[in-house]
């Protein structure tokens, strides 16, 4: 394993180790990426001792500024393209209604019993009489040949001492496409409540990772199989089930969006356009509706799915800012391409879902894509191939009127000068009118189409003006 710190700090950590007749070892993510041939950037040193006076001395050193967290007994300094982070050896116990644990100093294999999972426990040893070696008690190397999450203590004791565990077990399973113990997860389908004492931020943060995956419906799938989804996310489990009336039933949602999910992480890493995917039926609950001439509707889920997008995004502490109203757009305008990919395509329907899609209409386009989900192939031919219909008229219809962010030529304040009017209802509904008639295609989106169909809209109101379009400009 000496191949594996061949990075010149290994050596430089050995010997200030060496020098002050301390023992030190890496170990966690940084050996596990090793084994994965994965690179990695981040690195996890442990002493048998004072981890942030080992980390100050190696800050000198390297000369390097250290970064102290005292109530965490851990200290960080960064070292070309490297981040460094140091701990004293430990061992731990938990309270009941906590996760933060009692700490006292350990041996390096107390260290690695507290571990998350074996995987994460293994050490590469920093110590000159047997630099490079492996330390692995729990037969963590074997883990990864066998791609298996399992923790080194009982797995009921890891995940109520550290509920967050349950998640990062989830996470880890869907970043790498690794299976969890079958005791592990039965452990998290108990120990689910206890969910409930670790912080929204830091569920969402590991909701965020599994979502960022390649395949984030092995998460999903897992997190709804043994409850914690019920208790994080309830609005998505919701989602969950089919119901049958009069030998009528619909497709069951939630699979459906792990599908659409799945899809839109073939051609995106944005996560916000993958949380749109998530909630894009997400109102499809409770809108349901059975029509005996039509069966199962989900009327206006659409419009009842984007206004739950920002309860959402609070519940679960997610920005409430534009990445929150870019998903609520594409939740509230998802159905549109569909609608236009069934039928003929018209100028006018294009003209006005550039105008509300604005910016994000490529986005739009990659989540209604991802919405085709049937396994019948003659439809989904037919889908593809009208929506390339629909991006080509859309190209087209952006390339001749500029539609895209786009406001009329002739403005509101353009409505009072002409006609001498204060601000107020007549004004809005004369430039609507004007918005509207360029839209439909009535009138060219040019200022002198726009300013005539102004005046004679004023005409129809009463109002006559005050100034003459040769001396407006």
């Amino acid at each position: 394993m000496k191949n594996n710190l061949e990075h010149p700090v290994f050596n430089i950590l050995a010997d200030i180790a060496a020098e002050n007749k301390i023992e030190a070892y890496v170990i966690g993510g940084y050996v596990r990426d090793i084994f994965l041939n994965r690179p990695s950037k981040d690195i996890d040193i442990v002493v048998l001792g004072n981890g942030i006076e080992f980390a100050e001395l190696s800050g000198k050193l390297l000369k390097s500024k250290v970064s102290v967290f005292k109530s965490f007994g851990t200290a960080m300094l960064r070292y070309r393209d490297l981040e460094i982070e140091f701990v004293g050896a430990r061992k731990e116990s938990y309270r009941a209604d906590s996760r933060k644990p009692i700490v006292e100093n350990g041996s390096i294999q107390d260290d690695q019993l507290r571990r998350d999972f074996t995987i994460n426990a293994l050490a590469l040893s920093l110590n000159k009489n047997n630099f490079g070696e492996l330390v692995d008690p729990f037969m963590g190397q074997e883990d990864l040949e066998r791609r298996i999450i399992r923790t080194p203590l009982d797995p009921e004791i890891t995940f109520s001492d550290d509920p967050l565990r349950m998640m990062r077990a989830i996470r880890f399973a869907t970043q790498l496409n690794f299976e969890i113990e079958e005791s592990a997860l039965a452990a998290i389908a108990s120990q689910k409540d206890r969910i409930g004492i670790v912080s929204k931020e830091r569920v969402t943060d590991e909701l965020n990772k599994i979502i960022s995956s390649p395949v984030p419906s092995i998460g999903f799938k897992h997190l709804f199989d043994t409850g914690l989804l019920q208790l994080i996310f309830p609005q998505m489990a919701n989602l969950y089930g089919v119901e049958i009336i009069k030998g009528k039933g619909h497709k069951d949602n939630f699979y459906h969006t792990l599908q659409v999910l799945d899809n839109i992480c073939t051609v995106t890493t944005d996560l916000w356009l993958r949380w749109a995917a998530i909630l894009h039926d997400i109102a499809k609950p409770p809108t349901k509706r059975f029509d005996e001439k039509q069966g199962w509707t989900f009327h206006g889920h659409e419009d009842r799915g984007a206004k739950m997008v920002p309860q959402i995004f609070a519940q679960l502490k997610l920005p409430l800012n534009e990445k929150m109203k870019f998903v609520q757009k594409l939740v509230q305008l998802h159905l549109r391409p569909i609608v236009l990919a069934q039928e003929v395509v018209t100028d006018s329907a294009v003209r006005r879902l550039l105008f509300d899609a604005g910016e994000d209409i490529e986005s739009l386009m990659l989540l209604c894509n991802a919405d085709v989900t049937t396994k019948n192939e003659y439809k989904v031919k037919k889908y593809r191939n009208n929506f390339e219909l629909v991006k080509q008229k859309l190209k087209d219809v952006e390339e001749r009127d500029k539609i895209r962010n786009w406001q009329p030529p002739v403005t509101g304040q353009d409505i009072m000068d002409y006609f001498g009017l204060p601000a107020g209802k007549e004004v809005g509904l004369i430039k609507n009118a004007i918005r509207e008639a360029i839209l439909e295609g009535d009138i060219t989106n040019s200022y002198s189409d726009a300013l005539a169909f102004m005046l004679e809209k004023g005409k129809e109101f009463g109002l006559s003006p005050v100034r003459t379009p040769d001396s407006a400009n």
